[in-house]
Formats: C-alpha cells, sequence, structure tokens
C-alpha cells in the first residue's frame, strides 16, 4: 500500500524483477536453480577442502570461507525474492528490511576482504616462494579472516543504524527485490547527509582500498613472472592465479555496473538486473571458476569420488 503522506513506515513493498506477470514462473525456476546451485557447489568445495588434506593450505582456508560467505550473501535475498515471485507477497516487515540491510552489507564486504587476502596470498606466494610459509602463518590467516569478520561487522552496524535514525518516508515503494540502501535513501525525507557521507567514506575503505591492493599484488606479480619470462613461468602464474583473477572481475565487474554507473530513469531497471548477477550469478560461478580451472579441487574431488567406488 503506497503512502499518502510523509510517515514512518511498519513494512516496505518490495516491487521485485522488471519481468511480466506472465514469466513470473520461468524466473522462478531458473533463480531457484541458480540457488541451489550456488549453495550445493559452495558446500561441495568446503567439503572437499575440509576432507583432502592437500588443500589445507592458505590459499584454501580462505577459499573455503569465500565459498561458505558466498552462501550467506546469496542466502540473504535469494530465498526472499524466489518467496515474493511464488506468492506474489511483496511486503517486507520494517525489521526485516534492517536485517536484510546489515546482513547484505555484512558478507559483502567480507567477500571483498575475502578476495584482497587471497590476492596477498598468491603475491607472497609467486613473488616470495623461499619465504612463504613463514609469512602466510596460519596465525596470520586465522587474523585476516577474524579482521575481515570484524571490520565487516562494523562497517554494516554503522550503515544499519545511521538508516534506524530515519524516521519519515515519502513512499513504501522500493523498486528492486531486497532492500538495497541507496534506493532506501532516495524514499527518506529526513536528512540523510550524514549517510550518503559515511557510504562515501567507507565505500573508499570497502571497495576503493582492497581493489587498489589487489591491483597491486597482481602488479607485483606480472613484474616478478616478466624478469625471467618463460612459457613455464607464465603458464604456472596462470594456473596459480587465473580462478582469483576470474572471481575478482566477476565481483569489481558487477560492483561497477552498479554503483559507478547506476541508472539514470525512477525504475533503476538496470540497477535491478546487475544487483541480480551481483547477488546471485557471481556467487553461483565461483564453485565453477575454482573445480574447472584449479587441478587441485578436480583431484580432490577425483579422490573422493574414486574412494566412494571402491567402498561401493
Amino acid at each position: 500500500m503506497k503512502l499518502k503522506n510523509f510517515s514512518s513506515v511498519s513494512e516496505f513493498i518490495l516491487l521485485g524483477l522488471p519481468i511480466q506477470p506472465e514469466q513470473q514462473g520461468i524466473f522462478f525456476t531458473l533463480f531457484l536453480a541458480v540457488y541451489l546451485t550456488t549453495v550445493l557447489g559452495n558446500l561441495l568445495i568446503i567439503l572437499l577442502i575440509r576432507l583432502d588434506s592437500r588443500l589445507h593450505t592458505p590459499m584454501y582456508f580462505f577459499l573455503s570461507y569465500l565459498a561458505f560467505t558466498d552462501i550467506s550473501f546469496s542466502s540473504v535475498t535469494a530465498p526472499k525474492m524466489l518467496m515474493d515471485m511464488l506468492t506474489q507477497s511483496l511486503s517486507i516487515s520494517y525489521a526485516g528490511c534492517i536485517s536484510q540491510i546489515y546482513f547484505f552489507l555484512f558478507f559483502g564486504c567480507i567477500d571483498n576482504l575475502l578476495l584482497t587476502s587471497m590476492a596477498y596470498d598468491r603475491y607472497v606466494a609467486i613473488c616470495h616462494p623461499l619465504h612463504y610459509t613463514t609469512i602466510m602463518s596460519q596465525s596470520l590467516c586465522f587474523l585476516l579472516v577474524a579482521v575481515s569478520w570484524v571490520f565487516s561487522s562494523t562497517n554494516a552496524l554503522v550503515h544499519t543504524l545511521l538508516f534506524t535514525r530515519l524516521s519519515l518516508f515519502k513512499d513504501n515503494i522500493l523498486h528492486h527485490f531486497f532492500c538495497d540502501l541507496s534506493a532506501l535513501l532516495k524514499l527518506s525525507i529526513s536528512d540523510t547527509t550524514i549517510n550518503e557521507l559515511v557510504i562515501l567514506t567507507l565505500a573508499v575503505v570497502v571497495i576503493t582500498v582492497p581493489f587498489m591492493c589487489i591491483l597491486a599484488s597482481y602488479g607485483h606479480i606480472g613484474a616478478t613472472v616478466l624478469k625471467n619470462p618463460s612459457m613455464k613461468g607464465i603458464c604456472k602464474a596462470l594456473s596459480t592465479c587465473g580462478s582469483h583473477l576470474s572471481v575478482v572481475s566477476l565481483y569489481y565487474g558487477a560492483i561497477i555496473g552498479l554503483y559507478f554507473f547506476p541508472s539514470s530513469n525512477n525504475t533503476n531497471d538496470k540497477d535491478v538486473i546487475v544487483s541480480v548477477l551481483y547477488t546471485m550469478v557471481t556467487p553461483m560461478l565461483n564453485p565453477f571458476i575454482y573445480s574447472l580451472r584449479n587441478r587441485d579441487i578436480k583431484g580432490a574431488l577425483g579422490n573422493i569420488l574414486n574412494r566412494r567406488n571402491i567402498l561401493v
């Protein structure tokens, strides 16, 4: 129900994806398959890393947390979107919306920082191979993950608390499939200057700085490989870094399309479509990238299947 006057709200109406009503069934089946693939694929990666002792290395330690984060990140928005498509119940309570904001920012930030940690791991492995085990110690790996979780939680909490201080809204209809913070701020008639300033400031810390660190890591890797160029060295670098580079390209490509080139019209159809890529498609593709491009993961999967055949 649309608000007729400026007032506080008890719920928001999510208009969902810009698709025709007669296409709802097709897209529901498609996105259900995408979500199940995301969950099962990433769970498989976590299981393989857990069961195969050869994968108990810093890179796969970070990858297991990335897989868990991808499941959680997709689960923040996908189940609600699928339920809305199935039942045509488009409302979400104010409390539910606040929860979506927090966990969306929380797991999105962790994803970002984990990709940065993985880039640093690849930098140490290629540029300082003799000191790799010393530098990438178990304590450092746990510290990087712990810092990622604490910082992400703080970042999400700051944005969420600042949003809760906004009390008046000109509308409760959201042209989105989840409670996107930037879309919600456009509905508020309260002063959002502080919110926008904090978003801009923390975006530099959460997105720009990690991205620059990733670029710097791969810049050093490229320089190291080109110092003694050989086909063997280039192939080894590509096999070591190819999967991570593919995931980084997908992740930051979606972010750049969503936040640096936002839609200029009122319906925000492009923003919604890019958000689907960012929240559902990218987490689904990660297991395929790491399984198809990574010999260790494929080897671990083969060992598990062979062990099962022997037991049968």
